[in-house]
């Protein structure tokens, strides 16, 4: 996901959100990034369980 973005790019990505938000805000949005993401993974994992069952019952 990340593999095209350096070590500086990262650190440069987290300066300039540390300077939008203030450091008291960056947990809270950290968290919910996490939370986000941890939901649509599981989301797209029963997506693919459907789609597997589907083609399991064609057969």
């Amino acid at each position: 996901m990340l593999s095209g973005i350096g070590v500086l790019g990262i650190i440069l990505i987290f300066a300039v959100a540390l300077l939008l938000f203030g450091p008291s805000k960056l947990p809270q949005l950290g968290r919910a990034f996490g939370t986000t993401i941890k939901e649509f993974r599981q989301g797209t994992k029963g997506l693919l369980e459907e789609d597997t069952k589907e083609k399991q019952i064609e057969q």
